[in-house]
């Protein structure tokens, strides 16, 4: 991805220059408004990227909000700037401020690696004590930067970032939750488990095994599942490298292979076709082709077999089948990879008319 890897030139930047960065204002000058133009927005204009915006609070008269971002001509994105080493969330306060006279519906804290952004999902025109979405140039997501892409000129937009901001708070919570339980079950935990096989009365001695065994029970099925997907990766790639080994490569093809650029969903929408197809077909059959715009499953791994395509390389992300028997697919959107699972009918009459 462009953004992808502009971001990760930036980090390469970030790191080159950090001891040499002493103040708050270099931090903006060096880091952050490299990363506001990354995301399409004219820094040398000021009417579309405003510095130094006041945001009167009050009686309190000349306070300034670091970056106002605008597009057409309204506030959408503020950002408030701190020194590379201070936290970036130790000042969420002043920023909580700004936003609520701003008109703006998102806002960013950073300290020039990290970008913490904000909304007003529990009430409107307040902003929320938490971020919805962190970037750390030190540490990219493909998903976190997929979120990102919707906040650049060109694909702005705002009721695709507010659906995605909830999805995101929500999915944080529930996994900090269930991060507690996995370390420390909780009682509501283990009754609701093992009432479904125990038909005993569950005795406090009782209740403290079962604890000690349900935490072991979760941590061995988290690794025997990460496990799984790591060979699965791998497999993948042995047999994506075998196959090229196989034939004699052009250089024009050797330099597009090199910005292919497999992600963490794509194997996972991967893995659930196979799930699907290994219904009807052996596992073997069921071939992954990687490219620059769409992630490819095949029939024996034969170009002219195709059974779906996986476009994840944009904002919305869409699955293409082509059980109609035509070369051109149907492009159905996603909203989660467990709709592929919506689609097995589809994938089954595809193979069947192979």
């Amino acid at each position: 991805m462009e953004l992808k890897l502009k971001l990760e030139q930036l980090h390469q930047r970030v790191n080159g220059l950090k001891e040499q960065i002493k103040t708050e204002e270099a931090t903006k000058n060096a880091f952050v408004m490299p990363f506001i133009q990354i995301l399409g927005y004219d820094i040398f204009n000021p009417t579309e990227v405003v510095p130094e915006h006041i945001c009167d609070i009050g009686t309190k008269k000349g306070e300034k909000v670091d970056y106002v971002i605008r597009k057409n001509d309204e506030p959408i994105l503020i950002f408030e700037c701190k020194h590379w080493k201070e936290n970036a969330d130790a000042h969420n306060s002043q920023l909580h401020r700004y936003y609520h006279v701003s008109k703006a519906r998102f806002g960013v804290l950073t300290n020039g690696t990290i970008y913490n952004f904000y909304a007003d999902l529990e009430k409107p025109n307040i902003m929320d004590e938490k971020p919805f979405l962190t970037i750390d140039i030190e540490d990219l997501k493909d998903s976190s930067i997929k979120i990102l892409e919707s906040f650049t000129k060109n694909a702005y937009n705002l009721e695709s970032i507010l659906d995605s901001a909830e999805g995101l708070k929500y999915i944080k919570a529930i996994r900090k939750e269930f991060e507690k339980e996995i370390e420390t079950p909780s009682d509501e935990l283990v009754k609701l488990l093992v009432n479904r096989f125990f038909d005993k009365t569950l005795t406090a001695n009782r209740m403290i095994s079962f604890k000690e065994y349900t935490k072991k029970a979760l941590s061995v099925s988290i690794n025997e599942s990460i496990s799984y997907r790591l060979k699965s990766a791998l497999d993948i790639n042995e047999k994506i490298q075998n196959r090229e080994e196989s034939k004699v490569i052009p250089i024009d093809d050797i330099q597009e292979i090199s910005k292919i650029i497999t992600t963490e969903e794509e194997l996972d929408a991967f893995q659930i076709v196979r799930a699907i197809l290994r219904e009807k077909i052996p596992s073997e059959r069921i071939s992954p082709r990687d490219t620059q715009s769409y992630f490819g499953v095949l029939l024996d791994d034969n170009n002219r077999k195709p059974i779906c395509r996986f476009h994840f390389n944009t904002v919305n992300k869409y699955l293409e089948l082509f059980h109609n028997g035509k070369d051109s697919g149907e492009k159905i959107q996603l909203n989660s990879l467990d709709e592929i699972y919506d689609s097995r009918s589809q994938l089954h009459q595809t193979v069947a008319n192979y």
